[in-house]
């Protein structure tokens, strides 16, 4: 009989996208399927293929929760913390794939991105592992796109600017970001139409609209259109925030390699809707040719895309806008560095609800599958 899957916050942005790709693939042949709420309870199932109930069922419900096979929570840090543990306590012995942040640490998970720690994955299936997290969007993006370098041991540290976008926070930050758009529009439209205004006074009553917002109640805590916010998460004793600490001990643990490899850098939000942006300087342990890294680079998998370092291919082919939506990983701005031949920057995009959040979930349960 085909293994039995439920899923958990399959409303929310990255479920939703999930989902999307799920059905895309057809992935749903595969096995039965069962979908779960925390609020909405005996609301119509999705109409997919092998769903076992037209119905929604509890969330919550420990005793038909305990009869899956696997778990495909997208429901966040607070669910799993509660159920997770509930279900290991009654002995539960079935395979959990989370989207949340909360076991990718835990010794007994795996992060999983499997064009990258495929072997890993097959290891840590044979040797009992029944938890496995998808990583965070920039560390997995990052490692999508250098992983030819990653894989040939050629990187010594790397030193990373992110420009994440508003995705990365959620739905409502998303529509926080589009309400601004239109707020201030509304204030501005009149000054465009008028040849008498110069753009020193839009700019300024720009400015101040975005000003005039009161951000004590919104998910984004100060004007983003027109702005950047250089710091993601919470703080930690050191000086980073979460979101830079997690690149170092995240990418460390899905390579799984003997040498532990540093990387630091500032986490930046700007007032993209979709898709992450992030520039690179690496320090490489010897000297070879850019000829020789674009090679290693764009053989490594099949969605990373190497652009050429040029002003034509890098507006066309390096924004969010082009990649939004796709599996691509586009990787350019490809140069050594005047401060020495082991120093490469390079810069990359990728679609952050995609190789960045819902694709390696979609991966690992079709490998648990088969």
């Amino acid at each position: 009989m085909k293994k039995l899957v439920g899923f958990v916050g399959w409303r929310g942005m990255v479920g939703s996208v999930l989902l999307n790709r799920l059905q895309k693939n057809n992935d749903f042949a595969n096995f039965r399927s069962v979908f779960f709420t925390t609020s909405q309870f005996n609301s119509v199932s999705p109409k997919v293929l092998n769903c076992i109930s037209s119905n929604l069922e509890d969330a919550y419900n420990i005793d038909y929760l305990i009869t899956l096979d696997i778990i495909v929570s997208c429901q966040g840090e607070k669910y799993t913390r509660h159920i997770y543990l509930k279900l290991k306590k009654f002995g539960w012995k079935g395979y959990w794939i989370d989207a949340s942040s909360f076991l990718r640490m835990n010794k007994e998970s795996i992060i999983v991105l499997d064009p990258i720690n495929l072997s890993s994955i097959q290891t840590g299936i044979n040797n009992g592992i029944k938890t496995f997290v998808g990583g965070n969007c920039t560390v997995s993006l990052m490692l999508m796109a250098l992983g030819g370098l990653f894989s040939h041991k050629l990187i010594d540290w790397i030193s990373v600017s992110t420009y994440q976008s508003v995705s990365g926070s959620g739905s409502k930050s998303m529509l926080e970001l589009l309400e601004q758009i239109g707020f201030v529009y509304k204030n501005i439209s009149s000054y465009l139409i008028s040849s008498k205004k110069s753009i020193l006074e839009i700019e300024k009553v720009f400015t101040n609209s975005l000003n005039s917002i009161n951000y004590s109640e919104k998910k984004i805590k100060s004007p983003l259109l027109g702005n950047l916010i250089p710091w993601i998460d919470k703080s930690i004793d050191n000086g980073q925030t979460k979101e830079e600490w997690k690149g170092s001990v995240e990418t460390n643990k899905i390579l799984n390699s003997d040498k532990y490899i540093p990387i630091d850098g500032i986490c930046v939000r700007v007032p993209s809707l979709r898709c992450h942006s992030q520039a690179f300087t690496i320090k490489l342990n010897c000297d070879i040719s850019i000829k020789e890294i674009e090679s290693l680079i764009s053989s490594h998998n099949i969605w990373v895309k190497v652009v050429q370092n040029d002003f034509s291919s890098t507006i066309n082919h390096l924004n969010p806008l082009t990649v939004s939506g796709t599996l691509d990983v586009p990787i350019g701005r490809i140069k050594k560095m005047n401060i020495g031949k082991k120093y490469l920057s390079a810069f990359s995009v990728g679609d952050q609800l995609l190789w960045g959040a819902a694709e390696p979930l979609r991966r690992i349960l079709n490998i648990l599958i088969s």
